[in-house]
């Protein structure tokens, strides 16, 4: 049977939005940027419109200070685009665990009364598919009282649990724009090979992998080619795994829950990316409360959990979200896949850094700057990597800690650090 589909203009649609709601906007790939520039011109109409959302991408223009009385982004990540205006005080922030958002629409502590999502267009069932971001979006959809859907023809359509049927949709807008792309692989450099071959030196054969996008992870996946029957248990997928995919070194033949599939929440990459996951049955975008889930991700043998940090100090606390007091990103789900990993046997929870940033401020420090957050505590973290070696903190007291990050932190700090470390465990390290 063939559905009939009703598609309504932009503010038609809006309509349904009124002051004083709070709603949710699709993030990643899947920002419905569209709909997001329609609303703003609702801006005479509205007042104290709450905005959930995280990673939203683009210009989204409802940002903007002139915004302001109309809407009042409450953001659950803080990304580029949001990231002036929560620092100028006209957004919000709210620390939480990428696998602790769906519980905060489900349980109605940020209660939903629009999502407005992006979707693939729907098939000859009518279901239409989140598309490439099915993380928080798939509690959003299921807990808003309505929903607003900008059907895109230029979304892949991915399996898992994204699926969700026209009947559900208070309005559909039909709108075909590119889709947002990322990609790191020209701009990794010598330091990022380094590192990314110090971190394949300690991925075995049949481990399970979890890795974002950036430079590191892309240089991981390049020294990853000689490997065999790796498996994919990430939050988020890239360029980098289609190569190991093809060849066979992904093949998730020895993952204990869901063999033969790589499994994520969102992808973020180019076209390449995009066209290769569409309608692709080996890839399973789920619900962000289970992808990261600690309890589920350590069922699966040897999980590698590789992650970025901002800053590291002596005792091995992780700052991951914020450059002192500016909210830079958010929690995410670092601490969900580093506890995951710890817990799986055979696992290695990982944090991956460049000793020095480009303008060459250290990275290994001997404290965190004042106003930064702790994503991940000195008790979670057993790895650290730089371009200058492995630091394997796991047991290790606090003096011992330090011995270990100051021989990878950038020989030029070293000396600063050791002077720290005397003043403080009174203790002169030598090597």
């Amino acid at each position: 049977m063939i559905h009939p589909f009703s598609y309504v203009p932009a503010k038609e649609a809006l309509s349904i939005i009124q002051s004083g709601m709070r709603i949710f906007v699709q993030g990643g790939v899947c920002t419905p940027t569209y709909l997001l520039h329609e609303l703003a011109k609702e801006k005479d109409r509205l007042q104290n419109v709450e905005v959930v959302a995280i990673t939203l991408k683009n210009d989204i223009e409802i940002d903007k200070p002139e915004y302001s009385n109309a809407f009042h982004i409450n953001s659950l990540f803080v990304s580029a685009p949001i990231r002036n205006a929560v620092a100028e005080g006209r957004a919000d922030f709210v620390p939480v665990f990428l696998s602790d958002i769906p519980d905060l629409f489900k349980n109605k502590i940020l209660e939903l009364d629009v999502a407005i999502v992006q979707v693939s267009p729907p098939d000859v069932h009518g279901y239409c598919s989140l598309g490439l971001s099915v993380d928080v979006a798939r509690a959003a959809v299921d807990s808003a009282k309505q929903i607003i859907a900008l059907i895109n023809p230029s979304m892949p359509r991915t399996h898992g649990d994204g699926m969700i049927h026209t009947d559900r949709f208070a309005k559909m807008v039909l709108h075909q724009s590119a889709l947002p792309e990322e990609s790191y692989s020209s701009k990794v450099g010598e330091t990022e090979m380094i590192i990314g071959k110090n971190i394949s030196n300690l991925i075995d054969d049949g481990s399970t992998l979890q890795m974002g996008i950036g430079t590191i992870p892309d240089a991981v996946l390049r020294f990853l080619k000689g490997h065999k029957n790796l498996g994919v248990h990430t939050e988020m997928l890239s360029d980098g795994i289609i190569e190991l995919v093809e060849k066979d070194v992904i093949n998730n033949k020895h993952k204990a829950i869901h063999p033969n599939k790589s499994v994520t929440s969102f992808a973020l990459g180019t076209q390449k990316l995009y066209q290769y996951v569409n309608d692709n049955p080996s890839f399973a975008f789920l619900d962000i409360d289970y992808v990261n889930d600690p309890h589920v991700i350590r069922r699966n043998p040897k999980v590698v959990a590789i992650n970025s940090a901002i800053e590291v100090d002596l005792t091995g606390q992780v700052c991951a979200d914020s450059i002192g007091q500016l909210q830079f990103s958010g929690i995410g789900g670092q601490m969900d896949f580093m506890r995951g990993a710890a817990l799986s046997n055979g696992g290695k929870p990982i944090i991956a850094l460049n000793s020095r940033t480009n303008k060459g401020i250290a990275r290994i420090v001997p404290h965190l700057k004042e106003g930064a957050g702790v994503v991940t505590t000195r008790g979670h973290v057993h790895y650290v990597v730089t371009e200058y070696g492995v630091a394997y903190l796991f047991g290790k007291n606090l003096r011992q800690r330090a011995k270990e990050l100051i021989n990878i932190a950038h020989p030029d700090d070293r000396d600063m650090l050791i002077k720290y470390c005397f003043d403080r465990f009174k203790i002169f390290l030598m090597d």
